[in-house]
């Protein structure tokens, strides 16, 4: 009996756990951090391999960009469309091992996710230079209904 209740606790947190993770999937609007204007709207979803992807689906501002600082197959493609969060997986409550885009500069840095769990509708986004997340920046982003 020990062992049926040790499982299912076991199992009620690891559920928890996914459950968290998913309730980032949605739309999540882009704030400027210069003039507090709505930049973009951003779709996080979560692929076939288990791992969390976010792609632009629109611009408020100069929706024809295109991303000429980037490299490789995004060299002068369009923002619009473009997917700037790449194999996101969810890690102890956290969503992490990924990496994000800024087209505004073509440069890829390491992302680290982090949902309000108070409103669910904050995203704190973390780009930065190092694994543990110490140079960089962050965002953060605001739920779109």
């Amino acid at each position: 009996m020990k062992t049926f209740f040790f499982l299912l606790v076991l199992f009620s947190i690891s559920v928890s756990g996914f459950a968290q993770a998913d309730k980032i999937i949605g739309k999540w609007k882009t704030i400027d951090d210069k003039d507090g204007t709505a930049k973009s709207i951003v779709y996080i979803f979560k692929a076939t391999n288990g791992k969390y992807y976010g792609k632009i689906e629109k611009l408020f501002k100069n929706p024809e960009k295109l991303c000429t600082e980037c490299e490789g197959n995004n060299k002068n493609k369009p923002v619009l469309g473009m997917l700037i969060i790449n194999g996101m997986i969810e890690k102890d409550g956290k969503m992490t091992g990924g990496t994000i885009l800024d087209p505004n500069n073509g440069k890829i840095y390491k992302c680290n996710l982090n949902l309000d769990p108070e409103s669910g509708n904050k995203l704190s986004v973390r780009g930065s230079l190092d694994k543990s997340g110490w140079i960089g920046r962050s965002q953060t982003w605001v739920r779109e209904n």
